[in-house]
């Protein structure tokens, strides 16, 4: 049974997409420990070359922050775009989760899912945080439009 939890915990990580931290910003003051900031992430697509989206999501100071204990808020923003020629490196699912971190000690995730919108030949990405046993109605989207001669090739 351990080796069964210790295999699914290896896929899941290796599943999502890692990030690249481009920069924070402090939003409280705290004197003797690390600030609440802001901080923007990026991560490429993992199948859709050409693509990056950039994440701004809560980091928790204090105490709790510097230990990894803190859970952070659920308030968090994507903005995906091309940033080179898009190509894809196979078929991909309709409905994907290309990006999850953790917000909290054990229980809370921020979740990027790629969905494919067939109809107008666009990439749509929705950020939201999820926790195993409530998780939040807060999330963002932005969509990235794939160039017309291109079709995106759906399973």
């Amino acid at each position: 049974m351990k080796k069964l939890f210790v295999l699914a915990a290896a896929l899941t990580l290796s599943l999502a997409a890692h990030a690249e931290t481009v920069g924070e910003v402090s939003t409280t003051f705290k004197l003797l420990s690390p600030n609440d900031k802001i901080v923007v992430d990026v991560f490429d697509d993992p199948d859709v070359a050409g693509v990056a989206c950039y994440l701004s999501h809560a980091q928790t100071g204090g105490y709790k922050g510097a230990l990894g204990l803190a859970e952070d808020t659920s308030d968090a923003a994507v903005a995906c775009r091309q940033v080179g020629t898009i190509s894809f490196k196979g078929k991909i699912p309709v409905q994907e989760e290309v990006f999850n971190a953790r917000s909290s000690f054990l229980f809370k995730r921020v979740r990027v899912v790629r969905m494919v919108d067939a109809k107008r030949n666009t990439l749509v990405y929705l950020v939201y945080s999820d926790k195993i046993i409530e998780g939040s109605p807060k999330n963002s989207v932005t969509a990235v439009p794939v160039p017309a001669g291109l079709v995106i090739p759906v399973k």
